[in-house]
């Protein structure tokens, strides 16, 4: 899992933009450039549904939605939420 020096890319991080040692991430046939796990997590983990936080780890799905906590999910405004999504996703059908 290490890398040695000449396997590291020097470019510029596209979340803050420093130059240096960076390393490469690919998802699927995108490539995106960092140079740190912070910066990578910033960009690459998903936003929950309600909160838009972001965390490592999985969260509580509700339908479509993905929640960080029970208590985000089953919060009474979530669910309002949860029904506006689901109604918005079969007005496009």
């Amino acid at each position: 899992m290490g890398r040695t020096k000449n396997e590291l890319r020097r470019s510029g991080c596209e979340v803050c933009g420093k130059d240096g040692e960076c390393f490469e991430v690919y998802l699927g046939s995108e490539k995106h450039i960092f140079d740190c796990f912070e910066c990578a997590m910033s960009a690459m983990l998903p936003k929950f549904a309600f909160c838009r936080c972001q965390i490592i780890g999985e969260g509580v799905q509700l339908g479509n939605a993905i929640f960080c906590s029970y208590t985000c999910a089953n919060d009474r405004h979530v669910r309002d939420f949860e029904t506006f999504v689901i109604m918005e996703e079969q007005s496009r059908l």
